[in-house]
């Protein structure tokens, strides 16, 4: 079988439960942008000087796998979906770095190429978060997803400052 079925050729494609919807319907957009942010994260791995927090970003990337599958779905899962453990999972993540830093400021982001390409992340990341809130005007989505999303922004922002301090090349934005 191939990946190549013809069938949206016309503009249109397929969600997971079977309902075929426009290529730029929001909730293509919201799920395309997991996809975008999931391969970045996947470049980003490469760069990372720490080995646990590459762990964390094949955890996350597992889980968008989830957040996606949740997105291309109307009516039935085909996935796990996200749990308010998932969330609590990188708040933790966040709080671990957090005391590892005590951040003292504004930070000037991108300092080292794995911080710069975990950066990127982070922007995906909030682009994700404003689909998916636009998403959400128009269709259920579940808490646990949308809170899922805001806070791994935040993970994606601490790890790269840690990065950025494994390397002492943290800069503060100078008033």
């Amino acid at each position: 079988m191939s990946i190549s079925t013809k069938k949206g050729d016309k503009g249109q494609t397929s969600l997971w439960s079977g309902e075929r919807v426009w290529k730029d319907d929001i909730r293509v957009e919201s799920y395309g942008t997991i996809d975008e942010l999931n391969s970045h994260i996947g470049e980003s791995k490469h760069y990372v000087k720490s080995h646990e927090i590459k762990e964390i970003l094949i955890d996350i990337q597992n889980d968008l796998f989830r957040v996606a599958g949740q997105l291309a779905s109307k009516d039935k899962l085909y996935v796990k979906p996200i749990e308010e453990s998932d969330v609590e999972k990188i708040t933790q993540y966040v709080y671990k770095y957090e005391t590892r830093l005590n951040l003292k400021g504004f930070v000037i982001p991108g300092n080292t190429i794995q911080s710069s390409k975990l950066d990127v992340c982070r922007t995906i990341a909030r682009r994700a978060e404003r689909r998916i809130i636009s998403l959400s005007k128009v269709s259920q989505v579940p808490e646990q997803l949308n809170k899922y999303v805001n806070r791994l922004s935040d993970l994606l922002f601490i790890i790269a400052r840690f990065e950025e301090h494994l390397e002492d090349k943290l800069e503060y934005k100078k008033w």
